[in-house]
């Protein structure tokens, strides 16, 4: 369910930009500065961060069996919603059986 609505988030996000367009295409967008300005924060946010988060889903999920264009695709879609989600529900590099790195002074202790 909490995962469900985190990616609930990214999906509203992108249908207000739909809308917006569509509106702005049908000369109908509206004239309130605030619900302009969330537009834009709101395709900053889906475009910009969730593009830059691709790099970073990328090395999260090596080896975990998804392809890197829909590990691309879906965060770009979704953002850290997707890949961290996945990487805590122990679908990430856990899968593979390598452990996480540990303190190399674990054994002295």
């Amino acid at each position: 369910m909490k995962t469900t609505a985190l990616r609930a988030i990214p999906i509203l996000g992108w249908l207000y930009l739909a809308v917006g367009v569509v509106a702005a295409l049908l000369e109908r967008a509206p004239r309130n500065r605030w619900l302009r300005a969330a537009w834009w924060i709101d395709a900053f946010l889906s475009v910009v961060v969730h593009a830059a988060q691709i790099p970073v889903a990328l090395r999260a999920t090596r080896g975990s069996g998804h392809s890197p264009l829909k590990t691309a695709v879906l965060t770009q879609i979704f953002g850290l919603t997707w890949y961290g989600t996945r990487l805590n529900s122990g679908d990430g590099e856990a899968k593979t059986g390598e452990r996480p790195p540990t303190d190399h002074r674990e054994g002295q202790r």
